[in-house]
């Protein structure tokens, strides 16, 4: 089921899947689109060793789950309903709130809350198995073009 209680129909999970499979960093870290509604996105990835950050913790790397939030947030622009046809990030803050448990799978969710002509601005969470607790949250400004 998609943010907004919406189910994603098969063409568009193919069509959001294969969306990010194209960004190169969001195929080499295993993305998934888990989500997709009006103006939301759920994307995850699974732990991976190669992905850690500090070896004694196995905590994953704080620069992998930047580039998750940022390739979702990016998914909810692109999925608003006002349909852009491409966004790129203007800017992106990234507050940080613990580490990722170990071995756990990380999903973000994100929003895109309001549009202008030009820009989207969206916000994000990061979560693990504990989502009560999140790992990061985010704020940002994308670039929409029509």
């Amino acid at each position: 089921m998609a943010a907004g209680g919406k189910t994603m129909n098969g063409d568009q999970t193919r069509i959001a899947q294969q969306f990010i499979e194209a960004i190169p960093h969001a195929r080499a870290l295993a993305m998934r689109v888990d989500a997709l509604g009006a103006g939301t996105a759920a994307i995850s990835m699974p732990w991976a060793e190669h992905l850690v950050g500090d070896p004694r913790s196995g905590v994953v790397h704080g620069g992998v789950v930047s580039a998750l939030m940022d390739t979702c947030c990016g998914a909810a622009v692109m999925a608003h309903p006002s349909g852009p046809s491409s966004t790129a990030t203007i800017d992106l803050r990234i507050d940080y709130m613990r580490s990722a448990t170990s071995g756990q799978r990380i999903t973000a969710k994100a929003e895109c809350y309001h549009l202008t002509r030009t820009v989207a601005f969206v916000r994000a969470v990061a979560l693990d198995e504990d989502t009560d607790n999140p790992v990061a949250a985010a704020t940002g400004a994308f670039t929409v073009e029509r």
